[in-house]
């Protein structure tokens, strides 16, 4: 008989190495965390609209992603987001592993909901649905309720004819489907979701979990979306995990939503920074607006605020990466080295280099910001607090 050889995989995480860390972060988080206020409602309410034959893996991952984002600890009270899964003219909906899913019926107007997620079923059963889905949908993009569609969702969105005008993100095994059957809308595959203004798409499976992360993160703050992405041990395949980014960047308790939406935005694209107009164009603002808010929540400008941003994930990655610093100025969005370099010292006193030879020896401390300006300065030490980074 042959004997039989145990291979373990290597850990993922420090947590992997010593298992009583997981219970700790997930405490941390659940502490940075500010809660809702007594008797507030939701901060994000979703109903899910569910289409035949749908995947079960785009219903339990998206709820899941909400139901450790709405509670402490380990518990799924619904406190801070709410979900339904809706049904008209039926009491449960089968999906395509044959699970019948019980559902509840539409009641009162969409506006009760934050966003409304269609997801989608296998192709042939498209049309198996009562005439009031459609209606119902209309009805939503008439209150201007923002609509997702997961998976084939993106197939039915754009058979009511609410994707004109819309770029559609489907699976790569469907882009062919939907170019058939829809040649004049534009979709694209290359990426886990897309959000074109009132309509967001998303190619399914594990991609709905990116897809609630980023709502989450936008409505119940970065927190939130870090103990969903613990919980659900999603590991990212570029870059650093979403809970070593939430260490190099604090927590930031926002008030305004417009700058809460930008910060997102920004902490996703550190690596290719986009334009301020940008930015104001895809939070749904003038790029004036977008600089009072952030005058008045931040105390800084967004080009200011985004830099520094940048700036404090650079000093992150060299304390605790091996990267080189080359490699780290363009994972921050810097044009080269030089640049990266001089603006560092600028804000930190110090060189990358020096910094990074500093601690080779383990004798020097971290180097703080000395001769930035007062602005950005001031905003690395206040808007960011660091204690909560030393909760980590």
């Amino acid at each position: 008989m042959t004997a039989m050889t145990t291979r373990t995989a290597p850990p993922r995480s420090s947590e992997d190495a010593d298992p009583h860390a997981g219970r700790g972060i997930v405490a941390q988080l659940d502490r940075a965390a500010s809660g809702p206020k007594p008797g507030a409602k939701h901060e994000l309410n979703i109903g899910f609209l569910l289409w035949p034959s749908f995947p079960m893996l785009s219903l339990a991952g998206f709820c899941d992603a909400l139901r450790h984002a709405a509670d402490l600890g380990d518990q799924s009270r619904p406190l801070r987001c709410a979900w339904t899964l809706l049904g008209i003219g039926t009491r449960a909906v089968e999906a395509s592993c044959g699970i019948a899913v019980p559902v509840e019926p539409v009641q009162g107007s969409p506006r009760q909901f934050d966003y409304l997620v269609v997801i989608g079923g296998l192709l042939p059963n498209l049309d198996h649905v009562d005439r009031r889905y459609w209606d119902y949908l209309h009805e939503a993009d008439a209150a201007g309720v923002p609509l997702v569609g997961l998976c084939t969702g993106s197939f039915v969105l754009a058979k009511a004819g609410l994707m004109r005008d819309h770029v559609a993100c489907v699976h790569a095994f469907h882009f062919e489907d939907y170019k058939t059957r829809f040649p004049g809308l534009r979709a694209v595959t290359h990426t886990d979701y897309l959000i074109d203004g009132a309509r967001t798409t998303c190619a399914g499976g594990v991609s709905v979990i990116e897809l609630a992360t980023r709502l989450i993160t936008l409505h119940c703050g970065p927190d939130r979306a870090s103990k969903v992405i613990h919980q659900m041990t999603v590991n990212r395949q570029h870059g650093t995990s979403f809970v070593e980014r939430r260490k190099a960047l604090g927590y930031l308790a926002v008030g305004d939503l417009v700058v809460r939406h930008a910060l997102v935005l920004m902490e996703e694209n550190l690596e290719a920074p986009l334009t301020i107009a940008g930015i104001a164009r895809m939070t749904g603002s003038s790029v004036r607006q977008l600089e009072r808010n952030f005058l008045a929540e931040m105390g800084v400008s967004p080009k200011e605020f985004y830099r520094s941003m940048r700036l404090r994930y650079a000093r992150w990655l060299l304390l605790n990466s091996a990267k080189q610093i080359t490699v780290i100025a363009y994972e921050c969005g810097f044009a080269d080295a030089a640049h990266f370099i001089r603006d560092f010292k600028q804000v930190y006193g110090v060189t990358p280099g020096k910094l990074r030879a500093s601690l080779d020896g383990r004798t020097a401390a971290v180097a703080a910001p000395a001769s930035a300006p007062q602005s950005i300065a001031a905003a690395t030490r206040q808007k960011i607090p660091t204690r909560r980074e030393s909760d980590f």
